[in-house]
């Protein structure tokens, strides 16, 4: 009751905040600091594992679902640097601080406990400031990947300092081991679930059993990679990338069905996350009083540990920035082309190779001083953060309390609402400020792939009217062959007009059997383009759900006539 009350209050909160066209998340969560400190309020307790378990896998799934791959790899250079390099960076950073401070007695291994706690961003509030105020499309892309993947190299460092900690035994002893054990098995793990979804949707042919299915392959995902010891995190995020692409040559109907499903869930999420942290802070003090530890100790170790996180985001991003720009500034400036007689340029440059398949994927353009500002101010913490803070161990492996764990969840629960807040306030005026919501080179882009989506999809129709032509049905006059025609030709070409076909006779049957047929040959085009690197995958993604809405329109209306 009390959890369906909580949820019921953030939506609340949530709809207020969307009207009054302020951040939802911020809103919760300070309302939720507020309602923590009413009299008799008793927050509602939820295990560490119900919380990794059962949130954040739909949250990745869903992002996962709505992610381009190919964007994905297109961007893994700086999705790689921000999450896994910086997780690692910023975890050791405030490790070695936590360590050396004489407020509160942290020993390195605890201290690596907390900064594996506060390492991991939580994208999800800054992807929706983003996308309310119109980031360029690549921000965004690094954001969204940099939250997929960010998760599993901080709960794996998490996992391998609380062994360590607590004295007992991991899978596997050698933390690299483990660690690559982990990030390889969980992707296998979660492609393969992935393939075996898409085995079954194919023989189910039903939206609503499809979507229910649907439903449950994260948690499936999550659950079968941790029972291997492996990245569960991981494995969500690869069955998302293999259901998300499958999907686009599934019916339109179960599509449409799960955009708006798991849209919902999101919201649903989100909105009890935030409100969970919120509510929380007066017990998390009450905590530390049971505990013995000095407030004002804790209080300042709290603010240094995040002075440490706000800052070690920016600094990374710049240093890697202007790496790149120094770089590039002296190969222009002093390398000259290498001999036509052989040998090597001014700095020993070699001729380079020609570029694999999958290195001409990626993009090796730096974002822009702007963007990387934005970038390194989208460091907010959230539910992974709590979670882990939540699943510290209660004793060692010796039965003794856990060395500081009342200190080490007050530090994390401090950075988390302290990011939230500091960043959350502050990040839709920065974006304002650098004049970034008017991108003409994204919008160029984006009026071109759809261009070319288009033609796509204007050809495909017509190469079925054509051999339509060349192959009448015989029953039906030259006249309303001529007719059938020209209304499919009509209508492929704009998904906001919808047929309006007679009642149920050859003509009608006609129709629907050559309007299917266009369908499909449109969708079977625009994936080819997509497959072959032709198009964008949003662009495809876009043009395939007006070809749903397209169908669904058209659809219902024969199905009255008929």
């Amino acid at each position: 009751m009390e959890l369906i009350l909580v949820v019921v209050g953030a939506i609340v909160v949530a709809a207020l905040a969307n009207r009054r066209g302020l951040e939802p998340a911020l809103m919760i969560v300070v309302v939720g600091i507020g309602a923590s400190f009413l009299p008799g309020f008793t927050a509602p307790e939820l295990d560490s594992h119900v919380l990794l378990t059962v949130v954040l896998p739909p949250l990745l799934y869903s992002a996962a679902l709505d992610f381009s791959f190919p964007t994905f790899m297109r961007n893994i250079r700086p999705i790689l640097g921000l999450g896994v390099g910086l997780v690692v960076v910023t975890a050791i950073a405030v490790a070695a601080v936590s360590a050396w401070l004489s407020v509160v007695p942290l020993a390195f291994g605890t201290a690596l406990i907390l900064g594996a706690i506060v390492a991991p961003p939580d994208a999800v509030t800054a992807v929706a400031v983003g996308r309310k105020l119109g980031l360029p499309k690549r921000v965004m892309a690094i954001l969204t990947g940099e939250s997929l993947i960010n998760d599993a190299a901080a709960l794996a460092l998490f996992s391998i300092a609380v062994a360590q900690v607590a004295g007992t035994h991991t899978f596997i002893e050698n933390p690299l081991l483990l660690f690559g054990y982990s990030a390889i098995l969980g992707p296998a793990v979660g492609v393969a679930l992935g393939y075996v979804t898409l085995w079954i949707r194919n023989r189910l042919n039903n939206a609503s059993l499809e979507t229910i299915q649907g439903l449950v392959v994260p948690f499936a995902a999550y659950i079968a990679a941790e029972r291997f010891h492996a990245s569960g995190v991981l494995a969500v995020v690869a069955a998302g990338f293999v259901v998300g692409t499958g999907t686009l040559s599934a019916g339109y109907q179960t599509r449409l069905q799960e955009r708006y499903v798991w849209h919902s869930v999101d919201v649903l999420l989100e909105a009890f996350v935030f409100a969970y942290i919120g509510l929380h802070l007066r017990f998390v003090l009450e905590d530390l009083r049971e505990a013995h530890e000095s407030l004002l100790e804790v209080g300042v170790a709290s603010a240094v540990v995040l002075v440490i996180v706000l800052a070690i985001r920016p600094l990374a991003i710049f240093v890697m920035f202007g790496r790149g720009v120094l770089f590039r500034h002296v190969d222009r400036t002093l390398s000259v082309p290498k001999p036509e007689s052989g040998g090597r340029g001014a700095l020993g440059v070699r001729q380079r190779r020609p570029k694999g398949k999958w290195r001409a994927m990626i993009d090796h353009t730096s974002l822009t001083w702007q963007e990387n500002v934005v970038v390194s101010w989208t460091g907010m913490r959230g539910v992974v953060t709590l979670a882990a803070a939540a699943g510290i161990p209660l004793t060692t492996a010796s039965g003794e309390p856990f060395p500081e764990r009342a200190t080490i969840q007050a530090i994390a629960f401090v950075v988390a609402v302290g990011t939230l807040l500091l960043q959350g306030w502050t990040l839709p005026p920065l974006i304002r400020r650098l004049k970034l919501s008017s991108q003409e080179d994204d919008r160029a882009y984006d009026r071109e792939e759809t261009f070319k989506a288009e033609g796509t999809v204007h050809n495909a129709a017509d190469e079925v009217l054509a051999y339509f032509e060349a192959n009448p049905p015989n029953g039906l006059e030259p006249q309303v062959l001529h007719d059938i025609r020209n209304w499919i030709a009509r209508h492929s070409k704009d998904a906001d007009e919808m047929p309006d076909p007679d009642e149920h006779d050859l003509r009608a049957e006609v129709f629907s059997t050559l309007y299917r047929e266009v369908l499909a040959a449109q969708r079977a085009a625009l994936i080819r383009e997509r497959d072959s690197g032709r198009i964008d995958d949003e662009a495809v993604r876009a043009m395939l759900g007006r070809l749903d809405l397209q169908e669904a329109s058209v659809t219902a209306r024969m199905d009255s006539r008929l």
